[in-house]
């Protein structure tokens, strides 16, 4: 008997009981982690859900609005009710699958791509590598990246295609669709590149939208009405679901990066810049079109 003295074996813990709770910590940090990126997951994934049925609920209630007055009001019928039923469905669930693509994917990724963009010229935090360029070559590259992907977002727009063809199809082939196309793609990337470059350089929007809108005026009151219609309609489709999310979270993600007071006014360069483009095109076509005609006639 050791009297009230306490045994070694208890005052000091054994190797074997120490290295049994390590693993033990290890196992419940892991599963911590797992728990919050589970978490994460399921955050994301309940707000994609709200927005999808947030956004099939409006498109129900459109779709309602339009059969009350083709049916109440017009008192007219379908007369392929099941297609266009079908069709409805199609159009409500892919307006929804749609949506959630354009929020965890082009959004995700233009923001991601704003945030991390400004280190081609300026040091930034999330890159080691920052500044990877000197300050006039990283601009150059950040305001060519702007007009490549405003150039690429516009093409891709399912509107401007469907126009180029209405055109295509008004003018007798005189304004082809592709002509169309890239005179529209041509000013949203200039537009973009411009806002782009305002948001870095902290230029006042202002300054750079009312002179443009100004050559906008001169270029209406010199060309004919049908060019006319056609400039000032093509910048609404730059306000597609293509370029519009892709270009705000890029602006956004660039004037956090680089502590400007705001990263909008894009958008309002990207839609006054195609009206120009198309203008200016509708001019050298007239032009043409005369020249040929002297020559003709000649």
């Amino acid at each position: 008997m050791n009297g009230g003295m306490i045994p070694s074996s208890l005052n000091k813990p054994s190797t074997n009981n120490a290295s049994a709770v390590k693993p033990k910590i290890i196992e419940i940090t892991v599963a911590s982690l797992l728990c919050l990126r589970i978490d994460s997951s399921s955050i994301l994934f309940a707000s994609a859900n709200a927005s999808a049925i947030k956004l099939s609920t409006s498109s129900f209630v459109y779709v309602l609005r339009l059969v009350g007055i083709l049916f109440v009001v017009l008192k007219s019928s379908l007369p392929n009710k099941m297609v266009t039923v079908y069709g409805l469905v199609l159009s409500i669930v892919g307006m929804c699958i749609f949506n959630i693509g354009l929020t965890y994917g082009l959004g995700a990724m233009g923001s991601q791509t704003g945030g991390v963009l400004p280190a081609a010229f300026m040091q930034l935090p999330i890159s080691e590598t920052s500044p990877i360029f000197d300050v006039k070559t990283g601009l150059a590259v950040v305001i060519g990246f702007a007009f490549i992907l405003g150039f690429g977002a516009t093409l891709a727009e399912p509107a401007l295609n469907a126009l180029g063809m209405t055109v295509q199809n008004l003018t007798n082939g005189a304004f082809k669709k592709s002509m169309l196309m890239y005179s529209v793609a041509g000013g949203v990337a200039v537009g973009i590149a411009l806002g782009v470059a305002k948001v870095v350089l902290g230029v006042d929007l202002m300054k750079v939208l009312l002179p443009l809108y100004l050559v906008g005026v001169m270029l209406t009151i010199f060309s004919t009405e049908e060019f006319v219609n056609v400039a000032w309609d093509s910048a609404g489709v730059t306000t597609g679901p293509v370029t519009v999310p892709l270009v705000l979270a890029m602006g956004l993600g660039v004037g956090n990066a680089v502590s400007a007071v705001e990263g909008f006014g894009i958008l309002s360069l990207a839609s006054i810049c195609p009206i120009v483009a198309v203008l200016s095109m509708g001019l050298i076509i007239q032009f043409m079109n005369k020249r040929s005609v002297n020559k003709q006639s000649s």
